[in-house]
């Protein structure tokens, strides 16, 4: 017993030791917004010598005259549009896939499947050309309304494998008691994929929030800036580099993901292993 114990303990300490060494640059990016932009790239002390504020303040004034107030407001508007869009269309798409029958089912969900496996690259150009002759090049709409076609194949697989996984059973006594396709899926499916929903809705919000480089493409006027956006001013702006605000702002950009995930982490972990599974 003793031994287990203390290869147990041994196990921990490693494993511990592993995720402070991965953590390590984001806490240094936490300590260093605390510190004297003078002090940020001198010395190998984790701590600042001297802790301020300074740097939220300087750079919650944002770029522009536009402050990260706005940048955030920006950020969760586009995210709780997209988080919107995902889950109702790929839920619909997914208990197509999952309960309904249709001609070539198969086929079509092996072409959703296809489009996993494609680079957003290849699409980058057409899919440009296409929204700026829409004239939604330097607006919200390129980012926002694709989420509402069920474009994100992972989101549908994810669904359809959460769907499939709920008993029959439940199916068959609906439909006796005379619930039809619409009222199934709406008090049948949609309250029993609650972990599936929140899965997505976790997933969509990461990826759109930390979104860089479709922001980048289609939004150009700085009122309309997310937060990733306005992170890359403080390097950009008038040749100076201001990394005390890039870190306090970098910082503050973080909390919305941690919560989200401490909140909602029973979700995550519930809604990927049962949709991983194929009852």
């Amino acid at each position: 017993m003793k031994k287990v114990k203390i290869s147990t303990g041994i196990y921990h300490v490693l494993l511990l030791g592993f995720g402070i060494l991965l953590l390590y640059p984001l806490i240094w990016m936490v300590f260093s917004s605390f510190k004297d932009n003078s002090e940020i790239f001198r010395g190998l002390s984790l701590l600042p010598k001297t802790w301020t504020l300074a740097n939220y303040k300087s750079g919650w004034q944002g770029v522009s005259g536009i402050t990260y107030a706005t940048f955030f407001l920006n950020s969760f508007f586009i995210v709780i549009l997209a988080i919107i869009g995902n889950v109702s269309s790929c839920i619909l798409a997914a208990y197509a896939f999952g309960k309904l029958e249709f001609p070539l089912k198969n086929f079509w969900f092996a072409i959703m499947m296809g489009t996993l496996m494609l680079p957003m690259h290849v699409k980058l150009i057409p899919q440009y050309i296409m929204y700026n002759s829409f004239g939604w090049v330097n607006t919200y709409l390129p980012l926002v309304v694709p989420k509402f076609l069920a474009t994100d194949g992972f989101f549908i697989f994810l669904m359809t494998q959460f769907i499939r996984a709920l008993p029959k059973d439940i199916d068959e006594a609906a439909i006796v008691d005379g619930c039809g396709s619409f009222r199934l899926f709406a008090r049948i499916i949609v309250p029993l994929s609650v972990p599936a929903i929140v899965t997505t809705s976790i997933f969509t919000f990461l990826w759109t929030w930390n979104d860089f480089f479709s922001q980048m493409i289609y939004i150009s006027d700085v009122k309309l800036y997310t937060v990733s956006l306005s992170l890359r001013q403080f390097i950009d702006a008038m040749g100076n580099s201001s990394w005390g605000g890039l870190f306090a702002m970098s910082t503050l950009s973080l909390v919305p993901l941690f919560l989200m995930f401490v909140i909602f982490q029973n979700y995550l972990v519930e809604g990927i292993t049962a949709g991983s599974i194929k009852g």
